[in-house]
C-alpha cells in the first residue's frame, strides 16, 4: 500500500480532451517525512509513520512528542499517520510522485460538523403530516414497545450530534498530478471542509 497525507484546498472543475466537464477536489499532498519505522521484532507489527504540516514553533509541541521527534532526528509535524509501506526509512520524504493519473485511491477525513440535528436530517426519517393540526411534523415518533422489550433497541436512530467523524470514501480516481506544486486532483468530493487534513491510500 502507498499512502500520503494532505490538506483539502477546495473544489473546481476541469475539462477532458473530449470536452467533458469533471468536478475535482484539489489536495495539497505532502511532502511527508518518515518519522518512525515500526518492526515486527520491536513493536509487534510493521508500519511506517509519516508526518505532515511541519510545526514551526517548538513551544506548540508537547514534551513527549518533542523527545520522540528529537530521537528520530526529524522536525516536528502536526499530523501523524501509519501506513504499511515497507520500502522507506526514517528521514525519507514521501511525495505525490508515488501517484499517477488514473490511480484508484481511498480518502479518509473528518466530515463537516452539523451540530445537534433531528431525526429527519440525521437519519432521513419521513416525519409526519405538516398540516391539519397533526402536531407531529418533524418528531421521531414511537421509539419502542412498552411491554417487550421494555427498553429502546440499541442503535435506534435518534436526534443527536451529526457529522465531525472519520469518513472514508473508496474507489476515487486521480485526474491529475502536479509534482512541482505537491498537488493531487481527485475526481469527485472528499470528506471534510476546506483545510481538513486527509489520508490518501493507494492499494498495490
Amino acid at each position: 500500500m502507498i499512502g500520503i497525507l494532505g490538506k483539502k484546498l477546495g473544489m473546481t472543475q476541469i475539462f477532458t480532451e473530449d470536452g467533458k466537464m469533471v468536478p475535482v477536489t484539489v489536495v495539497e499532498a505532502g511532502p511527508c517525512c518518515v518519522v518512525q519505522v515500526k518492526t515486527l521484532e520491536r513493536d509487534g507489527y510493521e508500519a511506517t509513520k509519516i508526518g505532515f504540516a511541519e510545526i514551526k514553533k517548538l513551544k506548540n509541541v508537547s514534551k513527549p512528542m518533542s523527545g520522540s521527534f528529537k530521537k528520530a532526528g526529524v522536525k516536528p509535524y502536526r499530523v501523524l499517520r501509519e501506513f504499511p509501506m515497507g520500502d522507506l526509512k526514517v528521514g525519507d520524504i514521501v511525495t505525490v510522485e508515488r501517484f499517477s493519473k488514473g490511480d484508484s485511491i481511498s480518502v479518509a477525513g473528518t466530515s463537516k460538523g452539523k451540530g445537534f440535528q433531528g431525526v429527519m436530517k440525521r437519519h432521513n426519517y419521513a416525519g409526519g403530516p405538516g398540516s391539519h393540526g397533526s402536531m407531529f411534523n418533524r418528531a421521531p415518533g414511537s421509539i419502542g414497545a412498552s411491554s417487550f422489550p421494555s427498553r429502546v433497541w440499541k442503535n435506534k436512530g435518534m436526534p443527536g450530534h451529526m457529522g465531525s467523524e472519520i469518513v472514508t470514501v473508496a474507489n476515487l480516481k486521480i485526474v491529475d498530478v502536479k509534482p512541482e506544486q505537491n498537488i493531487l486532483m481527485i475526481k469527485g468530493a472528499v470528506p471534510g471542509s476546506v483545510g481538513t487534513y486527509i489520508e490518501i491510500r493507494k492499494e498495490g
